[in-house]
């Protein structure tokens, strides 16, 4: 199976504890983790709902294979892709396969994430 990608905030990423399962901010309100497939449509989705909101982000390249939540692809509610991966519940550290630091233009544009990775902690 092909990986998936989650886009985090690097702070919330980074002050996560490394023994605990990782939930974004969104979850408790959305009752899924938002992810995507691909490093195209990753990078269309970043422009299209986080240009405007300020700070550093990571990516985090996850293994569907080692995820301990349920994984669904579910129908689109916009013009991106006809299907999106969303994962009901937390995020196990063992399925993330590296995690990316993204670099973004001075205009908050995403422009892609660094060939050198950060250690998934």
């Amino acid at each position: 199976m092909e990986p998936i990608f989650h886009l985090a905030p690097a702070a919330r990423w980074h002050s996560w504890p490394p023994e605990a399962e990782y939930l974004p901010a969104e979850y408790e309100q959305d009752g899924f983790v938002h992810c995507t497939a691909g490093a195209e449509l990753m990078l269309r989705v970043a422009n299209r709902f986080y240009h405007d909101v300020p700070g550093e982000f990571v990516v985090l390249l996850l293994d569907p294979e080692q995820l301990h939540s349920p994984l669904r692809w579910e129908q689109s509610t916009d013009d991106l892709a006809p299907l999106f991966p969303h994962i009901y519940g937390p995020i196990n550290r063992a399925a993330v396969a590296h995690v990316f630091a993204v670099r973004r233009a001075p205009d908050g544009e995403f422009l892609g994430w660094e060939e050198n990775q950060v250690p998934p902690q």
